[in-house]
C-alpha cells in the first residue's frame, strides 16, 4: 500500500514540473558583444611601445594620457567619465565638453599635433568632435579650434585615431603656434546619449607642422 502511495505522489510531482517547463517560454540568449574594429589612418597607436606612429616612427609627446585605472584628470560637464573597465575613459555624452586638466604649459610651436584614440560604444545622432583649447591671452572660443583630419568620426564599434594639426585650425590661425597652451577640450557630440570609450589622448610634435607666424617687426619711434 505504501509503495503505491509513494508512486502516485511521484507520478504527480513529475507532471507538476513538466506542466512548469511548458509554461515557461525559452529564454531568448544574449546577443553577443560585437568586438570593436580599428580603422586604419596615418597615425596609429602601438601598444608595444606604447607610442603612437606615424610612418613607421615613434611621434615624440610631450603629453600622453592612457586611463590606467584613472580618469587622470578629465572632467566631463554633466557626462558621465570613469575609467573603463581593462583601460580607457568610459563616456557616456550629456554635453559634449570634455577637458583635460588646466596647467598644461605646451609650448605650441613645439608641439601642435593633438591625438585622440577612441572607440564609439554605443549610438549617437550629433557627431561634433571640435577641438579647443585655452591659453593666458583667451578662453575657449570658436575663434580658436580644431577639426580632425579629413572629417574622421567612429562608427558604432568602430576605433579611430582623430588626428588634429593645431597649426592649421579650422579658426584661429598661427594662434597656437605662438601661444603657450593651458588646456584643451574636445566635444565629442552635440546630443546626448552617445557612449565613447577613449583610449589614449597625446599632444605631440608634427611633423608637417606649418611654420609659425614671423613676429612683426619693430618699428623706431620717429625722431622728432
Amino acid at each position: 500500500m505504501k509503495f503505491n502511495v509513494w508512486l502516485g505522489l511521484s507520478a504527480v510531482a513529475v507532471l507538476l514540473v513538466c506542466c512548469n517547463r511548458a509554461d515557461k517560454a525559452p529564454e531568448t540568449p544574449a546577443a553577443p558583444a560585437v568586438p570593436a574594429v580599428e580603422r586604419s589612418g596615418p597615425v596609429s597607436w602601438n601598444a608595444a611601445s606604447g607610442a603612437f606612429m606615424r610612418d613607421g616612427k615613434p611621434l615624440k609627446a610631450v603629453k600622453l594620457w592612457t586611463f590606467d585605472g584613472s580618469t587622470e584628470g578629465f572632467t566631463g560637464l554633466g557626462s558621465k567619465v570613469s575609467p573603463a573597465p581593462g583601460q580607457g575613459l568610459a563616456v557616456t555624452v550629456a554635453d559634449p565638453s570634455l577637458r583635460s586638466p588646466k596647467g598644461l604649459n605646451i609650448p605650441g610651436d613645439q608641439y601642435s599635433l593633438v591625438l585622440v584614440r577612441i572607440t564609439r560604444t554605443g549610438p549617437g545622432e550629433a557627431w561634433d568632435g571640435a577641438l579647443y583649447y585655452t591659453t593666458a591671452t583667451h578662453p575657449e572660443s570658436i575663434n580658436f579650434l580644431g577639426k580632425a583630419k579629413g572629417g574622421v568620426k567612429p562608427d558604432l564599434n568602430e576605433t579611430v585615431t582623430l588626428v588634429y594639426d593645431m597649426s592649421r585650425p579650422a579658426a584661429g590661425g598661427g594662434d597656437w603656434l605662438t601661444s603657450t597652451v593651458d588646456q584643451i577640450r574636445l566635444d565629442i557630440e552635440d546630443k546626448p546619449g552617445g557612449r565613447f570609450v577613449i583610449h589614449q589622448v597625446a599632444i605631440a610634435e608634427n611633423p608637417d607642422a606649418a611654420p609659425a607666424p614671423s613676429a612683426a617687426p619693430t618699428i623706431p619711434p620717429a625722431k622728432p
